[in-house]
């Protein structure tokens, strides 16, 4: 039949799990601290569907109690499973709401597994002249599959959704029938859910025994056939392989009735479930939602319906207005999603175009003590655009914007009239990201003076683990959904339009409202960072910062691109020696860089291991921390790994650095993050300077491509000797370990010493080397499986070196077990200047997960605390020459390195003030050490 309609199954709990995982690195942390992870991924699959297929039926189907039957037959059933993670368990009723508000149907049936279940509407369905589509990552409904059962496997890794018919299966299985995958999964097993599968026999045997005798059972019949240890394996455990097939069988006799009246898709209740999806602060997704549902203005329309909208008269003009008197407005009503926005807000944005208008708002200007802020540019790299206009408020529902001309000469003599307000010290200056803006006003010789309030560093103190993002904000905090940029210059690509293109009144709407909603933000912001005690790091390092490192990245570095250009030549020859060594020791060519191709040649012709890794996929894992294991054994491996070294520094730095280099100042101006890492720490992108290795020789050489300003010039390296492992001695109080710093010992040879028994004097290179380990790895929580695999040592060995470790600093273990507890308690740890880090799975049931929080309990503060004393030495360092008015600048942050240009006359005289003012940023019971360098290029200076 042509025209079958369609049924969609989705299996709740899989998707979930995967909706979880996904983000299991950057967990999804909305402002209330809820982890949404879980809810995000899954209905970001449920509306995927929807929108991409446009069922005819849907349901999702739920586990409960899980499967009476298979336990009944196989206690341990799915026993080694850990504990459901929190953030599912808290998912779960969240996601059922989102259903019963979108209308779609719940199938659940105590005691069955959702796979029983679908299994069982599916045959049904097939029946009653429908096609069902499966919609689960899960591999196992392949055994399902038949001419009008189809797989639907969500998206993975950027590809998009599979869909399995009997073909498919027949080909990633290498069989002749899906019903085969039952003996498939019998004969192999699942770890997963402890299946125990015939002990021996992996993928590749069990397809090899499935080509052969079709079947389990024909397994069993053709024992005879099998040779040594095989054939004693498989007969001794034929009982256990037909459990196993028994247990791998989904259940196709659920006591469920398909009721296809009850399963037809319809229009979900749109303020319902955008009334959740705000809950949960999902904008982006009821910006989907409502494309999806073609939603506008409370209604169901088409994508060409007319939108109603209020604009300002571009032209009007009234300094004195209020708010509302002659302004675009409309009532105070809330859009249908409940955000206000500038359509349903009473506000008046006026536009500045005219030298006695320019002229009124200068003078209302310096009348204020606060203003926001906030530039429009051609682009996004500071320090190459161009101004189209800035925009300004000091009140709510009240702003102005200057338009800018683009003759770049007229921009200048128009901005120099608003030099009394910029570089007015008494007026403090709003603004979210305001770093930005001050480097784009730069441009133009402009310096802002006075105090600095930056929303997006605000917010970061405040909720570290959330977005910053004004539309973010805005949203959560004020209830407010600004206009989206994408909606003035659309998305980005060759069509993406430049600032200049849009309609002045849709632009100066845009501006003025960046600047109105930033300036309310800094008025809720101001209590938040009082109630969260993070107003003195606020004011006194984070604020400091934004001047300090708006400097760093005006000033830039040199860069030598001719040596870059021959680093790029080394380079591809040793790539291509790499190449044919590897050629030769594979016995064929193919492609390196190819996972698929690799894999084969390493475990299947090489055979360099018995039970090779594999990925989801099925392709043998080829990832570096697999590799990493056998290179010692296998040249080839080391070879491997060389070549992906150098295929990736050629690419990333070495080709990429002169790319970077701004045609205007023909250096490089990386642009420093402050509200990124939760620790605190800096991070570098375009280019990413902080990321440049330095434990190979080639890596090294890169940063020989850095280079002074000129002649005059040289580099300064100043670097915090081991400032972790100071700080962790000091907040431990561990006299043992503060008194080998204070005596000046190499800490790695006294603490070798001391867990080695012997003296300082007989401790080995590799008594050191493991001591090193250790010292660094406690900080991390290093386990002695993860021990064993960075050094020498087998895991006994670690795990007795790690005991000797703790008794040798009892007081470290104390601290470890204190942060833990008081993290615990509190739901967050601190560094010494009172920075949060807050740890929301510290209590968690599930293991894993617990773990790692644990471990951050212990790190954060000391990663947190080296990150708040550098900046605190940064500031002082940026005062201190400012009021010297030295020609030497400090150019690079690289975690606890500083880099400067020196000028040859001054060094002598910024040599001791850099050592000063970093040994004595923070004072702790440990003396903070600094170790400096001075070179023709970075690499000589380090």
């Amino acid at each position: 039949m042509a025209n079958r309609k369609r049924l969609f199954l989705l299996d709740a709990y899989a998707l979930i799990f995967r909706g979880y995982y996904a983000f299991i690195k950057n967990p999804r942390i909305n402002s209330k601290g809820l982890d949404t992870s879980a809810i995000l991924g899954f209905t970001n699959s449920l509306l995927d569907v929807i929108k991409r297929e446009k069922p005819d039926y849907l349901a999702v189907c739920f586990d409960k109690g899980g499967s009476v039957d298979r336990v009944e037959v196989f206690p341990e059933y799915k026993a080694n499973r850990l504990e459901t993670p929190e953030a599912i368990k808290i998912a779960v009723p969240y996601i059922e709401k989102i259903l019963e508000a979108m209308k779609i149907p719940v199938i659940v049936k105590e005691g069955y597994e959702a796979d029983d279940i679908i299994g069982t509407l599916a045959k049904k369905a097939e029946q009653t002249g429908l096609d069902t589509y499966m919609v689960t990552p899960d591999k196992d409904y392949a055994q399902l599959v038949s001419e009008h059962i189809f797989m639907f496997r969500p998206p993975r890794m950027g590809n998009g959704y599979e869909k399995w018919g009997i073909e498919e299966v027949k080909a990633k299985f290498e069989i002749e029938r899906p019903e085969q995958v039952i003996d498939f999964l019998g004969m192999m097993g699942d770890s997963v859910d402890n299946i125990p599968g015939l002990p021996g026999v992996g993928e590749k045997t069990a397809k090899k025994f499935l080509a052969a005798y079709g079947s389990m059972e024909g397994l069993f019949e053709h024992t005879h056939e099998l040779k040594g240890k095989m054939k004693e394996k498989v007969e001794a455990n034929k009982e256990l392989g037909l459990l196993s097939k028994k247990l791998a069988t989904i259940m196709l006799d659920v006591p469920v009735e398909l009721e296809e009246d009850k399963l037809i898709f319809e229009q979900p209740d749109i303020q319902k479930t955008i009334e959740i999806f705000d809950d949960l602060e999902f904008r982006r997704m009821a910006d989907n939602f409502k494309k999806t549902f073609a939603v506008s203005n409370g209604e169901s329309q088409t994508e060409n319906s007319p939108k109603s909208s209020t604009k300002t008269n571009p032209q009007q003009f009234d300094l004195f207005a209020t708010p509302g008197s002659g302004s675009a407005q409309s009532n105070d009503n809330e859009s249908i999603n409940g955000y206000k926005t500038i359509d349903n807000t009473n506000h008046l944005y006026q536009v500045i175009n005219t030298p006695l208008s320019r002229k009124l708002l200068l003078s209302k200007l310096l009348q204020q003590t606060s203003v926001c802020f906030d530039t429009e540019t051609t682009g996004l790299k500071a320090l190459e655009v161009e101004l189209i206009g800035i925009a300004f408020s000091w009140e709510v529902g009240k702003g102005y914007y200057l338009v800018l001309p683009e003759n770049q000469e007229e921009v200048q003599e128009i901005i120099n009239e608003f030099i009394p307000f910029f570089e007015n010290e008494k007026i403090e200056k709003i603004g979210h990201n305001i770093k930005y803006d001050i480097k784009v006003l730069s441009n133009y010789n402009i310096v802002v003076k006075g105090n600095l309030f930056d929303t997006m560093i605000a917010h970061y103190l405040i909720n570290p683990d959330m977005r910053h993002n004004m539309d973010v904000l805005a949203e959560t905090y004020l209830n407010y959904q600004p206009v989206s940029i994408t909606e003035l210059i659309g998305k980005k690509g060759k069509n993406q339009l430049s600032m200049r293109d849009v309609a002045l009144d849709r632009q100066s709407e845009y501006a003025v409202e960046d600047a109105d909603i930033t300036y309310q933000l800094k008025e809720h912001f101001t209590k938040e960072l009082e109630s969260g005690n993070v107003t003195k790091l606020f004011k006194d390092v984070e604020t400091p910062m934004v001047s300090v490192l708006t400097a760093m990245e005006i000033e830039g570095i040199n860069l030598n691109t001719d040596f870059l250009k021959s680093l790029s030549g080394d380079l591809s020859t040793d790539i291509k020696e790499l190449e044919q060594r590897i050629y030769e020791q594979a016995g064929e060519e193919f492609n390196i860089a190819s996972p698929k191709q690799l894999g084969p040649i390493l475990f299947e012709k090489l055979k360099l291991v018995d039970k090779p890794k594999k990925t989801k996929t099925g392709q043998y894992s080829t990832a570096e921390d697999v590799l990493s294991y056998l290179a010692n054994d296998h040249q080839i491996v080391a070879d491997i790994l060389l070549y992906r070294q150098y295929k990736k520094l050629q690419s990333t730095y070495v080709d990429a650095l002169p790319t970077e280099v701004n045609p205007k100042t023909g250096r490089v101006h990386t642009v420093y993050a402050q509200a990124v890492a939760a620790t605190g720490r800096l991070s570098s992108n375009n280019p990413n300077l902080q990321n440049i290795p330095i434990r190979t020789k080639r890596g090294q050489e890169i940063r020989k491509a850095f280079v002074p300003k000129n002649s005059d010039y040289v580099l300064l390296a100043a670097d915090y000797s081991q400032i972790e492992l100071r700080i962790i001695a000091a907040l431990s109080e561990e006299e043992t370990m503060i008194e080998a710093f204070k005596n000046g010992e190499d800490i790695h040879a006294s603490t070798a010493s001391k867990v080695f028994k012997v003296s300082i004097d007989e401790v080995t290179r590799e008594q050191r080397s493991n001591a090193k380990t250790v010292n660094f790895g406690i900080i991390y929580g290093v386990s002695a499986f993860g021990l064993s695999n960075q050094t020498s040592l087998d895991r006994k060995e670690a795990k007795a070196l790690i005991e000797a470790y703790y008794e040798t600093y009892p007081k470290l273990r104390n601290f470890i077990s204190k942060q833990v507890d008081f993290a615990r308690e509190n739901g967050y740890v601190e560094t010494v200047l009172n920075r949060r880090r807050y740890l929301k799975d510290i209590n968690s049931r599930n293991a894993i997960v617990r773990g790692a929080a644990e471990r951050n309990a212990v790190n954060a503060p000391i990663q947190g605390s080296a990150a708040d004393i550098i900046k605190l030495a940064m500031i002082n360092i940026h005062n201190r020459f400012n009021k010297e008015n030295f020609k030497s600048k400090m150019l690079l942050q690289v975690h606890d390195e500083l880099v400067f240009d020196a000028h040859k006359d001054e060094l002598e005289i910024i040599k001791p003030i850099i050592k000063e003012e970093m040994e004595n940023a923070f004072k702790l019971s440990v003396p903070l050490d600094v170790e400096m360098g001075i070179g023709q290029n970075w690499l000589e200076a380090h």
